[in-house]
């Protein structure tokens, strides 16, 4: 299990073109976690939105995983990997060693998952997601790439509103402005 420098400017530029190039959040999500798993040669990659009502995750996109992995049951807040819902992101390096952290270890180690490095996705000092890493292998994540994991991750929390918010002004603005063509098209008609 070695601790080596995995993310470069590369991972970056990919991450940085599939933000600026969406307008969807499902696809950019998706492309997000496919950049990941590749980038990071790893085993899978999911982001998660919180449902802050529920306290579960719930999936908003993944990579590399199985859809029996995916579906193996909710993710509780008070259960998966605590700390990462207080904002600290956390680093299960080998799962083989019994952390207490994970909700669900055997179907882990069933899908072939070795260590999970999941990551707060964090907007305005609130959780709003969860960024997960999953290895085939123990990883030792380096000083430096849990630097720049935490910089994805706010990227992702940026892009995650940034997207929201701009699909509501354009529903809003589709809104009026049908409402404006049907008040004028009836204001025309009564002259």
């Amino acid at each position: 299990m070695t601790s080596e420098n995995r993310i470069n400017i590369g991972i970056f530029k990919s991450v940085s073109r599939a933000i600026a190039h969406s307008e969807d959040l499902d696809i950019m999500s998706n492309h997000l976690a496919q950049l990941l798993t590749a980038g990071l040669d790893i085993k899978g990659c999911a982001i998660f939105v919180l449902n802050s009502v529920t306290e579960e995750l719930e999936i908003l996109a993944s990579f590399g995983l199985s859809a029996k992995y995916l579906t193996k049951g909710p993710l509780n807040m008070p259960k998966s990997i605590t700390a990462t819902f207080q904002g600290t992101p956390v680093v299960i390096s080998d799962i083989s060693k019994k952390s207490k952290s994970l909700q669900y270890p055997d179907e882990a180690r069933k899908e072939g998952i070795a260590a999970v490095v999941s990551l707060p996705v964090i907007h305005l000092s609130e959780v709003i997601g969860v960024l997960r890493l999953y290895h085939y292998e123990p990883w030792a994540v380096s000083d430096q790439d849990m630097e720049s994991l935490q910089i994805l991750a706010g990227i992702i929390g940026l892009a995650m509103t940034y997207t929201r918010f701009h699909n509501a002004v354009h529903a809003i603005a589709d809104v009026v402005g049908r409402t404006f063509q049907v008040e004028l098209t009836a204001r025309l008609g009564k002259r």
